[in-house]
């Protein structure tokens, strides 16, 4: 797919992997839509500095568990750039709970943790549906997680979360061609400021070193190092389809 010009979606991109795509994408030319549920005043700042490298952007606040809210990001997309080709599910959140504390989820955690990273993103793909296959080459990325593979991860809900995603991924991919590419991306740990607010410093840095020391390659990701493969997904791959990419530094091979 040709970037510049083409209009993309990514949502909860007020930091971390999302403002990374969002930034990546604006890069190469094309027009951007910010999404956040709080952060106002990060996704403005992230708007600004796509809007500087001279392409459009809206900043649009809106829960993608709302299915209404996810009508209105895809309505104003193509309002507003008049098409829309990529849709980039990043938003996400967890409860940062012990696995072997079966009392520390409740039905309520499940339904919260899911209505935003399972149906979130599926609502998101069913609103840009029709206009994903206007362009006649668009691409959906979910960003799901190492915890979706391995059952590990912040909570038991939130892998099971996860690994839906990745099996949606499969299901939508398959009757969203020929027009739509949809595929997945499962990131390991992640620097940055979300995990280091659910662990705490301490631990935070203990299981930063601890992957580090076991991964062929010495590193864990960054918020770059995933955009650059959601890019990769978006831009290139273009036979590949319902497929899922870990990001880990080889880690998995453990």
């Amino acid at each position: 797919m040709k970037l510049e010009g083409a209009s993309a979606i990514v949502t909860g991109s007020s930091s971390g992997v999302g403002a990374a795509t969002a930034r990546m994408l604006a890069e190469r030319g094309a027009n951007v839509v910010i999404n956040y549920a709080r952060s106002a005043g990060a996704a403005e700042r992230v708007a600004a500095e796509c809007e500087a490298l001279g392409v459009k952007v809206l900043c649009l606040q809106g829960d993608v568990a709302d299915d209404g809210a996810c009508r209105a990001m895809a309505d104003a997309a193509v309002e507003s750039f008049g098409r829309l080709d990529v849709l980039v599910n990043n938003a996400g959140t967890t409860k940062f709970v012990n696995h072997a504390d079966l009392d520390g989820l409740d039905k309520d955690d499940f339904f919260h943790i899911y209505g935003v990273n399972v149906v979130g993103p599926y609502q998101m793909a069913r609103a840009a549906e029709a206009a994903l296959r206007a362009s006649g080459d668009g691409a959906v990325v979910n960003v799901s997680s190492i915890a979706g593979v391995r059952g590990v991860g912040s909570s038991i809900a939130y892998a099971a979360s996860k690994g839906a995603l990745i099996t949606m991924t499969k299901s939508l991919a398959r009757i969203m061609g020929p027009e739509v590419r949809v595929n997945t991306v499962c990131p390991g740990f992640i620097e940055g400021d979300w995990l280091r607010e659910g662990m705490g410093d301490e631990l935070y840095e203990r299981n930063r070193q601890r992957i580090i020391d076991r991964t062929p390659l010495q590193r864990v990701c960054t918020p770059e190092s995933v955009a650059e493969s959601i890019l990769g997904f978006i831009g290139g791959h273009s036979i590949v389809s319902g497929e899922h990419i870990i990001l880990d530094g080889g880690l998995f091979l453990n």
